[in-house]
């Protein structure tokens, strides 16, 4: 790489910290942290959506961790040496402002380092703020040709780069650091912005130059599922790229980096683990109820792309207890493959509209058509909750085509709702039950969707009429993110309406019964014990009854359990299926019952870093097997949450159907094709059997 493409490469990397300050900011303003310092430290201010607020409360707790652990074990003891904190890559963070106002900085002093412009910015900016000097104390302004920038008794500002290392190393030593002393070296979301020659030389360095210290890294990892590699496509066209994630893609791979450096002892934690572990319960509560939040996917999927590291040397340092040990967040990894389900695209830009869109919902109408309403997708050039329907027609064996339609009705219209469910009552009528416009907007009523065809039975100019099926004000489908999937009781047709979350309630555990003839709630007898609430789960219907798989629980952690309404006499009654080997818990998934199997597709989890493809449970005897989706043949990435999917069992096909999310601050992203997953090998694995 030239001097020039360097240099764009570092102001873009700068930027980088500009946005970060703007979203610390937001995030203090929000009440997610106390920091009454991030605000003066940036210009301009910015409203965070609650999804980056999540995202950087998570970094700030752990960052907030690592350095009370190293202050209480350096700096508590009467006669301690002084603790040194070296921020490398710091920008305009408050970390200094907030320690000294805590009154932690009795027996320590912070060293930041930054790209000279980034120091030199943010010294003039302590200089201009009387609350900010009021802490730093009697101050000195660095000689302009020096990378000393700003210098008090506890506190120094360097401009350097830190792929220089002999400049930083001398800069630091005459800035007073003593590399005896017990120190914590903090890069947060730093190392990744370097060529990995230039992180290895840096952690190197430090090992080395440090006897007594701790290096804690707070960064991006696993770079190769979908979320991965469109975290990769954002940072590449921000012109600052990730360096280093195809050497170092996970924990293990990134302890043994640092133990390779010369670093003695070595612990990490994705941030799923470390919010799950270390983050109080309560603080945990406090945190979630800040403000509406409905993107769940994307909040654990960011947290597992993440971590927190924490490295030491030294005898003193070693034996901090940054992070628990590993059994504290359980792993529950998948099954090694039983088999691969190849997937391929059936539809195309030339065949007709495609269905970008997430949290929508699909229905076989009959053979060979298949409607999706609703959810959050692209229509007319923009992102926004979709108005109009999507049909995708079967044209020949293996050809399909998309279709837009819009909705017209008299006193009632499609209202962009999204998380709802579809029942079909015939090939020409649909039922649409609960949904959200927004997360404190329910959609309101029952609506009925009912098709008519042109005269020559064709698709292409197919209408479609919304009329009100039930009171407005009916509270019992105030709901979205729950299921709705028909039983049988003495030989009538009900909807059982299950679970999903509420303006008022996070997690709903509340079941009802909706006649279909008469379109009345009836009260049917269930026994057994009742289930734990959930949202984002799956529902099938199973001989009569219903098979309740997964979902999101009340301290929004994935479920494992599958839970079968089985019909009885007088009612229902709640059993629970034990399954062998255990699943790994998951939501935001879709499932399907095919030949006595249930098949679980995709979805989200955090307690594995492998990739949810499909799992499979023989309901007879309630063994578990995994099948991964070869995705070979399909654009990569395939984001397989928020979507769809829509059993064809005479084909042995599975059609999947949209999906995606709000990727954090990456942008947001839908599957651009419809894809078929060929479950052909269940079959000839079935006729295998003796």
């Amino acid at each position: 790489m030239g001097p020039r493409s360097r240099e764009r490469r570092a102001g873009a990397v700068q930027n980088t910290n500009d946005s970060s300050a703007l979203s610390k900011s937001s995030l203090a303003a929000r009440g997610y942290v106390h920091d009454t310092f991030a605000a003066l430290l940036v210009p301009g201010t910015a409203r965070r959506a609650p999804l980056i607020h999540r995202g950087y409360y998570v970094r700030a707790r752990a960052v907030r961790h690592c350095v009370r652990a190293f202050l209480e074990r350096t700096c508590a003891a009467p006669g301690a040496p002084r603790g040194q904190v070296v921020s490398l890559g710091a920008g305009s963070d408050s970390l200094y402002f907030r320690l000294k106002s805590a009154g932690r900085l009795a027996g320590a002093a912070v060293w930041e380092v930054d790209f000279p412009d980034v120091a030199r910015r943010k010294a003039e900016r302590i200089r201009d703020m009387p609350k900010l000097r009021a802490l730093t104390g009697p101050f000195q302004s660095g000689d302009p040709a020096s990378p000393l920038c700003f210098e008090s008794p506890d506190y120094r500002i360097l401009g350097l780069d830190l792929r220089q290392l002999p400049q930083l190393d001398r800069a630091l030593a005459a800035a007073g650091l003593d590399a005896a002393s017990p120190t914590l070296l903090l890069a947060e979301a730093v190392l990744t912005y370097l060529e990995p020659d230039d992180a290895a030389a840096l952690i190197t360095w430090a090992a080395r130059r440090f006897p007594n210290a701790l290096f804690v890294v707070y960064e991006q990892m696993r770079p190769h599922d979908a979320f991965g590699q469109f975290m990769l496509q954002h940072f590449r066209q921000l012109n600052s790229p990730l360096h280093g994630l195809d050497r170092f893609p996970d924990l293990e791979a990134q302890r043994h980096r640092f133990l390779q450096a010369g670093w003695t002892a070595c612990s990490a934690m994705d941030m799923n683990g470390f919010y799950r572990c270390l983050v109080p319960a309560e603080e945990r509560g406090r945190m979630e109820s800040l403000e509406p939040f409905d993107e769940f996917e994307e909040w654990h999927l960011k947290c597992a792309h993440y971590f927190i590291l924490a490295a030491s040397r030294g005898d003193a340092l070693s034996q901090t207890l940054v992070f628990p040990s590993s059994d504290a967040f359980p792993r529950v990894d998948p099954a090694a493959p039983s088999g691969v389900f190849p997937a391929m695209v059936v539809t195309s830009d030339s065949q007709g509209p495609n269905l970008k869109r997430y949290g929508h919902t699909s229905v076989l109408l009959s053979s060979g058509i298949i409607l999706s309403a609703g959810g959050f997708g692209e229509q007319e050039g923009r992102h926004c909750r979709i108005s109009k329907f999507h049909l995708l027609s079967r044209y020949c064996d293996t050809e399909w085509k998309g279709n837009q339609i819009c909705g017209w009705g008299t006193g009632a219209q499609w209202d962009g709702r999204l998380y709802h469910t579809m029942t079909r009552l015939s090939d020409t009528q649909v039922l649409v039950l609960g949904g959200r416009l927004s997360p404190v907007t329910p959609a309101l009523g029952i609506l009925q969707l009912h098709f008519c065809k042109n005269e020559n039975n064709s698709t292409e100019n197919l209408s479609v009429t919304v009329t009100k099926a039930g009171p407005e004000e009916d509270s019992t489908l105030s709901r979205w993110r729950h299921s709705t999937i028909e039983v049988s009781y003495e030989n009538q047709k009900y909807l059982f309406v299950y679970g999903g979350r509420s303006v008022v309630e996070p997690v709903l555990s509340d079941w009802h019964f909706l006649h279909v003839g008469t379109m009345a709630w009836v009260r049917i007898p269930v026994e057994g014990e009742a289930p734990e609430g959930r949202h984002s789960h799956s529902a099938c219907s199973w001989q009569g009854g219903a098979l309740i798989a997964g979902g999101l629980g009340a301290s929004e952690e994935p479920l494992s359990s599958v839970l079968f309404l089985k019909p009885i006499s007088c009612g229902f009654l709640w059993e629970s299926i034990v399954i062998q080997p255990p699943i790994t818990p998951r939501y935001s998934h879709t499932a399907h019952v095919l030949n006595g199997k249930l098949l679980l597709v995709g979805g989200v989890w955090i307690h594995s870093s492998s990739i949810p493809g499909v799992t499979v449970i023989d309901l007879t005897t309630g063994l578990s097997s995994e099948y991964q989706i070869d995705t070979v043949c399909v654009p990569w990435p395939l984001m397989l949450h928020n979507h769809t999917s829509v059993l064809l069992p005479e084909e042995q096909q599975l059609l999947l159907l949209g999906g995606g999310g709000n990727c954090f601050s990456f942008g947001t992203y839908f599957n651009p094709h419809t894809v078929t997953l060929d479950l052909s090998s269940l079959s000839a694995r079935r006729n295998l059997r003796p």
